[in-house]
């Protein structure tokens, strides 16, 4: 093969691989749109639900209800309380997780059957 069959072939390659990921990056945004809360696709839960972690390993946060919208290095494991603010009807959650240790929190979208309701919760 000469230099330039080479050179031709990876600035294809190049062209094709940048065209393939402009691609997965123009559905990402649309997909991943948070929806409205409190929407009749989206209802709240009043009051919030607390729900602890079932199932072996990691949930996985999401930034919307769609399995191509991983928060990247976010999840919860068995046993992580979670306090939901909104359920879909077609399994998603809006939870927010407090972090114990740090006090930290983060919001997110997970899988509702990995949840277990615990209470309510309500001001004290």
């Amino acid at each position: 093969m000469s230099d330039r069959t080479v050179l031709a072939c990876i600035a294809c390659s190049a062209v094709i691989v940048a065209a393939l990921a402009a691609a997965a990056h123009a559905q990402t945004p649309s997909s991943c749109k948070e929806p409205r809360a409190g929407t009749s696709r989206v209802p709240m839960l009043s009051p919030p639900l607390a729900n602890v972690v079932t199932g072996k390993g990691r949930l996985q946060f999401y930034s919307a209800p769609n399995l191509r919208c991983p928060i990247s290095g976010v999840f919860v494991i068995p046993n992580d309380e979670l306090v939901a603010y909104a359920q879909t009807d077609d399994g998603w959650s809006s939870v927010m997780y407090l972090n114990p240790g740090t006090g930290n929190d983060v919001s997110g979208w997970v899988r509702s059957a990995r949840l277990k309701v615990t209470g309510t919760i309500a001001p004290k």
